[in-house]
């Protein structure tokens, strides 16, 4: 395969247009985006433009590019590769896919086809109207040697920094992935309504949450959890973990994620009086 082998997105959403973007700010040739909804996205169609790359429905796509990025959600790999099994040859090709808890068996039919098959996941967050940089955003990897050669040389040309995972723990590190992001919004939604029991609208404690939240990412990047650990725990003042827990009884959630991440404390980080501590969080 040459050195930069044009590529062809499935599902040009939020992820897959990210990635497009970031392979042509690379200097790759993104040949085509395929998309259910080609004739009536008004983004896509811009992302097309942009690209100078083919739009194409599902039934009509030419996918004579060397590298077919899948990206659409989980449930939709193995039906759409099912769909574009047929579609040229895929012999010489490399087939990626992004999902971070599926291993490349789901592309099994295109494997079965020629082509050399791998899941490329980026541990990035990825919304609607923000496209992050991927320089140094980690890409776990899991395939075929000859896709992972591929792969690993387009994420180090994107300036992210692939490493390799075994099928088995794919679970776990998406898991890991969803600790580092969306629970962690859950955990600051959580925190805006024991907020708004202490009388301030979301938008305020968002506000004034910030300071506090970047100190303590600063923190833990300089110093890892133990050092970055503080509060109520750290001292074993088990008389405020009670008061805590009772204020938090009307609040819906905010109890029992309290005590989750509290008994995690006891677990994981240094804590003061541990049986002091142990015996409020029975409560």
């Amino acid at each position: 395969m040459k050195a930069k082998p044009r590529v062809a997105i499935i599902g040009p959403g939020r992820l897959g247009s990210s990635l497009a973007i970031e392979l042509s700010r690379a200097g790759y040739e993104v040949s085509e985006l395929v998309s259910r909804g080609a004739s009536s996205s008004r983004t896509v169609r811009r992302l097309a433009r942009k690209l100078q790359a083919r739009l194409s429905r599902p039934q009509a796509a030419l996918l004579d590019a060397e590298v077919i990025w899948f990206c659409v959600p989980d449930r939709e790999i193995l039906p759409a590769a099912r769909t574009l099994a047929g579609h040229g040859e895929w012999r010489g090709k490399a087939a990626f896919h992004s999902s971070g808890a599926l291993t490349s068996a789901e592309l099994g039919v295109l494997r079965r086809k020629g082509a050399r098959v791998a899941s490329v996941h980026p541990l990035m967050s990825f919304v609607r109207g923000v496209v992050p940089s991927l320089k140094g955003v980690p890409f776990a990897l899991e395939g075929d040697p000859g896709a992972l050669t591929v792969a690993a040389r387009i994420v180090r040309r994107m300036g992210g920094t692939p490493f390799r995972i075994p099928a088995k723990s794919k679970v776990a590190y998406h898991a890991w992935g969803a600790f580092a992001s969306p629970l962690m919004i859950t955990l600051l939604v959580t925190a805006e309504q024991v907020a708004a029991a202490a009388g301030l609208r979301p938008r305020d404690a968002r506000r004034k949450m910030l300071p506090i939240l970047k100190q303590t990412l600063e923190n833990y990047q300089r110093w890892s959890a133990a050092g970055a650990f503080s509060g109520p725990l750290v001292r074993g003042d088990a008389e405020i973990l009670v008061k805590h827990l009772k204020s938090l009884r009307l609040i819906p959630d905010a109890k029992e994620v309290y005590l989750a991440l509290s008994r995690a404390a006891l677990r994981y980080l240094p804590v003061g009086q541990k049986r002091k501590l142990a015996k409020a969080l029975r409560r």
